[in-house]
């Protein structure tokens, strides 16, 4: 089963340059719009692929990830972090009055 990557053109990639404030030239233009739209035939080839039971992996070595204690608790830090602060008092910060 092949599924048809979607396919992008110059207008397409200067609008996504636009949105994201990237000044382009032409030349850039074209390039970008080959290599994107080799990504996406390589996406759309693996999507092809069935994975069908086959589970997610977060190495290749098989492991299990490191797990904390799911306790609440202050942290226990308040001096060290009220020590950062311009002011502090009866243990918080001390900020500007905002009124509208």
């Amino acid at each position: 089963m092949t599924t048809q990557a979607p396919v992008i053109d110059r207008a397409t990639v200067r609008k996504v340059a636009r949105l994201a404030r990237i000044r382009t030239t032409e030349a850039e233009e074209e390039t970008l719009t080959g290599e994107l739209n080799k990504i996406l035939a390589m996406v759309s080839e693996l999507n092809a692929v069935d994975t069908t039971g086959v589970e997610p992996l977060t190495s290749v070595i098989d492991m299990a990830l490191p797990r904390r204690a799911d306790e609440v608790s202050d942290g226990n830090c308040q001096e060290q972090i009220l020590a950062n602060a311009p002011e502090a008092t009866a243990g918080f910060f001390v900020v500007p009055k905002v009124v509208e």
